[in-house]
Order: structure tokens, then C-alpha cells, then sequence
């Protein structure tokens, strides 16, 4: 990948990791931007921006995480389905878990359906849990991928800098609508721009933190590596099955959330097929 500078390479893979968990959460603070223009996001711009977000998701779960932890358990002599099947499903529990203690609140909804253990948070803070539920597992697999091409233990060499950048890529371009699904209903509560900002940028603040664990996670522990791999990929896929597609099609426009699906789910299989 040309477009990357020599001296990206020869960074430390912490730093390697965290400049890519810094990206993405710029790009939701740049999303989250949106309410210094305006406070009026049409309901099915928000739709269609969480339905593009799912596809990206599912295709970076897939592509750039379940697809190389097969093939290096393979290429390793062992059995591929196992770590890629255990580590998806304990990926998935992680997050019910993460779903059911952590009090939060999805978009949309009254306080009345909040989730979690009982507490007495205003809902701005709760929204911004909701979304920062989806960041943990973005955050693990941008760490996961740079911690696996600094191992240099990834026998099929799958597990590069330039496919943790795609990665990187594609996770910040969803996170563009998410930071924007944050601070525009925000907004359209009364709260002020500064303060609708501040929560939709907040939601992104976990990746660049769990973009490192998951580097150190995979360097100390080099044996995990397909495991954890598809861990993130559990846990992406939890987020957008129980999250994100049902949000997008909980107002009606269930035809256009689902083409954008489709779009950002070709978008991220083409940028890491082509550029990975």
C-alpha cells in the first residue's frame, strides 16, 4: 500500500495502533460536528447512515477478521473453525454482558427503555453508553490486526499494517454517522451545540484505549491470535444485529436503511479486498 509513509511502518505497534484508535475517533467527532450546522437531520438520513454503518461493520467482521483467523489457524496446522467459532461466540456473550450491567439508552427511545442496572443518569449520558457500547469492539479489532502484523507469527500474511489501516478506514467511515446519530437527536432535545458535540465525540474517546489492549492483548499473548480476532468479530456483529439494523428500521424506512446496508457492506469488502 504506496499511500502509507515509510516511518508509519517503523513505529512501535502501540503507537501504531493507537494513531489508528485516534483516527476513528475523529471521524465520530467529525460526525458529531454536524450539529454546529444544523439541528435538523432528516430521520431518514439518520436511518440510511445506521443502516450503511451495520454494512460496514459486517464486512469488516468478516473480511478482515473471521476470513484471517480461519486461514491462520489453518496455515498453523490447526483445525480453522474452532478458535474462529468459539472466539466469535464468546465475542458475542461479551457484549449481552456489557448490554446488561452497563446502564444505557438506544436512540430513539423514552427512558422508560433503558437498559442496564438501574440508575438515575440523565439520558444524554445514557445515549452516549449506548454508542460506546459499539466502539469497545471496534477499538479491539483496529489493536488486534497492528498487534498481529508486529508478531510476524501470521504465517498466511493476512495480518498486515496496510489491511489494519483499511480496517482503520472503514471503521472511522462508520463512525462518521454514528457520531452524528449521537449529537443530532441530542440537539434536537434543547441541549446546546457545544454540549451535543461533546457527547457525540465522547463516544468514540474507548476506541484508541481498547486499540492498544488489543495490541498488547496479541503481542504478550501471541497464541490468542485468531481468537482474538474473532472475538472482535462476535462482538462487532452483536452490536449490529441487536443495535444498529433494528435502529435503523425503527422508523419506517426499512427499504432505504437496508440499501444502505448493502452499499456500506460493498464498500468495505471492496476497500479490503483491493487495498488490504
Amino acid at each position: 500500500m504506496e499511500l502509507i509513509p515509510d516511518w508509519f511502518f517503523e513505529l512501535n505497534p502501540m503507537i501504531q495502533a493507537l494513531t489508528g484508535g485516534l483516527f476513528t475517533w475523529g471521524m465520530t467527532a467529525l460526525g458529531a460536528a454536524v450539529v454546529f450546522l444544523t439541528k435538523n437531520v432528516g430521520q431518514k438520513t439518520l436511518d440510511s447512515m445506521l443502516g450503511f454503518a451495520a454494512g460496514v461493520m459486517i464486512a469488516a467482521s468478516v473480511w478482515s477478521l473471521i476470513i484471517p483467523a480461519i486461514e491462520m489457524t489453518e496455515a498453523m496446522g490447526g483445525i480453522g473453525w474452532i478458535p474462529a467459532a468459539s472466539g466469535f461466540l464468546i465475542g458475542g456473550l461479551f457484549l449481552r454482558l456489557c448490554d446488561a450491567y452497563m446502564p444505557h439508552l438506544h436512540i430513539g427511545l423514552p427512558m422508560s427503555d433503558a437498559e442496564g442496572v438501574g440508575t438515575s443518569w440523565r439520558r444524554s449520558t445514557l445515549l452516549v453508553l449506548a454508542i460506546t457500547l459499539h466502539n469497545i469492539p471496534e477499538g479491539l479489532a483496529i489493536g488486534v490486526l497492528f498487534g498481529a502484523a508486529a508478531t510476524g507469527i501470521d504465517p498466511t500474511g493476512t495480518a498486515t499494517i496496510a489491511g489494519a489501516i483499511v480496517l482503520a478506514i472503514g471503521i472511522g467511515i462508520q463512525n462518521l454517522p454514528e457520531g452524528t446519530a449521537v449529537s443530532v437527536p441530542l440537539r434536537r432535545e434543547g441541549v446546546g451545540r457545544g454540549k451535543s458535540f461533546f457527547y457525540g465525540q465522547l463516544s468514540g474517546a474507548v476506541e484508541p484505549a481498547f486499540a492498544v489492549i488489543g495490541a498488547l492483548a496479541v503481542i504478550f499473548v501471541q497464541p490468542i491470535l485468531p481468537f482474538a480476532l474473532a472475538f472482535a468479530a462476535g462482538a462487532m456483529i452483536y452490536v449490529v444485529v441487536e443495535e444498529l439494523v433494528p435502529e435503523s428500521q425503527h422508523h419506517g424506512n426499512t427499504d432505504l436503511a437496508t440499501l444502505a446496508t448493502m452499499v456500506g457492506f460493498v464498500l468495505m469488502m471492496t476497500l479490503d479486498v483491493a487495498l488490504g
